[in-house]
């Protein structure tokens, strides 16, 4: 450790903070800090979780780090690539931590974790040695919401409850702590959650936050926080998903709760699952949406416009805009054409889209095989193909996001990606023990 380099740091002011290399490039972000506790009254820091380029979070083993400073942490540069898992005995201070009840040992009550300070030993180790606490007011319910409580800070030996499972984390703080984080990230890192920490979170979650998120979980992990949820609660965000997810969702339950869930479901909702149940999954039927956006001919381009700014419309969707015939719902009336986002950009605001029509259209039937759909996708350039019945009437769109989610593998999602080569991140470390201490 550098003479600079302070002797104490704070868990929670240490998020967020950048990781640089000796030569002053960025490696990576702190994002939690890793500690294994050795009794009641002592934790030692066994390294940090960090996030590298593409929001992938890593160990970093405490031995490369040569200093830690305000505003910044100094690491040898070489990381492991492969995607933190927390080990056996291993606590999350940010994660697992804070927030957390512990009992004051003068017997003046209770208070909560806001903080938790690591200082360096004389064998260069780095220990849990205070913990900045708010007092818990004592009193009734009114007592407690108008009084915040007193802060103070305490050594682990004048608390008890630190790591006890009667003090779980809040929640909704967690919630809170991982807002401004996309979906697919949010659902890599409640991957690493207990299933116990999963379900909580899940429930502090809004259902269309929960929806966007089980959609990017691998099969056992979303069918085990939808079981874990109330059913009401389960059908709820049902709802919010897109049909052809909810559908794949539904499938992958057991058969009862799955019925269950489609009665408790709104029932137009409902029935475009059941519409899709009704195909196999490996078939255009199977895989689209059928909700794609769907006009009439007589809709000025500016309004199809309008639609596709719209934030919840994903962007394979918001490629193509269908003219149909009324009804203007899946199944909808004749479809007459299709008008990609290019060709509207190019056209006079007040011009109706049926004038402006794509005659080589290219629809698919809802039997049509995976390897057919793939195809098409591949031969005509496209990330959206409409799926019509033998009337020509429009059932949705299959996107390129759904075809790739039935051609890579099941376990995609938990499989290690690969890293670009930059002179951050060794890539020979993958070959390296994989043990959290090096000698």
């Amino acid at each position: 450790m550098s003479t600079s380099a302070q002797q104490r740091f704070y868990a929670a002011r240490l998020a967020g903070t950048t990781v640089f290399d000796p030569i002053g490039d960025v490696v990576a972000t702190v994002r939690d800090v890793v500690v294994v506790p050795a009794s009641r009254t002592s934790a030692r820091a066994v390294g940090f979780v960090v996030e590298v380029a593409g929001k992938r979070r890593v160990f970093l083993p405490i031995t490369r780090v040569t200093s830690i400073s305000p505003g910044q942490v100094i690491s040898t540069g070489v990381l492991n690539v492969r995607r933190f898992e927390k080990r056996t005995g291993e606590l999350l201070v940010i994660a697992d931590l804070l927030d957390r009840r512990v009992t004051l040992g003068d017997g003046s009550g209770e208070a909560t974790v806001l903080d938790i300070a690591l200082d360096q030993n004389r064998h260069r180790d780095w220990e849990v040695s205070r913990l900045y606490l708010r007092r818990r007011p004592k009193g009734g319910s009114l007592t407690r919401l108008v009084s915040r409580g007193e802060t103070l800070t305490a050594s682990l030996e004048e608390v008890s409850g630190l790591y006890g499972s009667q003090a779980e984390q809040s929640a909704h703080l967690l919630a809170a702590s991982y807002q401004d984080l996309n979906p697919a990230d949010l659902a890599e890192i409640i991957q690493e959650l207990e299933p116990k920490r999963r379900i909580e979170l899940a429930g502090e979650l809004a259902d269309e936050r929960l929806a966007d998120i089980l959609e990017e979980l691998p099969e056992d992990i979303r069918v085990e926080v939808v079981t874990g949820l109330e059913a009401s609660r389960a059908a709820d965000v049902l709802d919010e998903m897109d049909p052809d997810d909810a559908a794949d969702l539904v499938q992958e339950l057991p058969e009862p709760v799955a019925a269950q869930l489609l009665n408790l479901m709104e029932p137009e909702e409902a029935e475009d699952v059941r519409r899709l149940l009704a195909y196999d999954e490996y078939t255009a039927g199977g895989m689209m949406t059928t909700e794609p956006l769907i006009v009439a001919p007589e809709t000025p381009v500016a309004h199809c416009l309008a639609m596709i700014s719209r934030e919840a419309v994903h962007a394979a969707l918001a490629s193509t805009v269908h003219v149909c015939r009324s009804p203007l719902e899946t199944p909808t009336g004749k479809l007459l054409g299709i008008v990609h986002f290019q060709q509207l950009l190019r056209e006079r605001p007040d011009r109706a889209v049926g004038e402006i029509l794509d005659a080589d259209k290219v629809v698919l039937e809802p039997t049509a095989p995976l390897s057919t759909v793939t195809r098409e996708m591949a031969t005509y350039n496209l990330v959206s193909l409409p799926v019509v019945d033998e009337d020509g009437r429009l059932l949705g769109a299959v996107t390129v996001d759904d075809v790739l989610d039935h051609v890579l593998p099941e376990d995609w999602r938990e499989q290690d990606e690969p890293q670009p080569t930059t002179g951050q991140i060794d890539l020979s470390e993958i070959a390296r023990a994989t043990s959290r201490e090096e000698d």
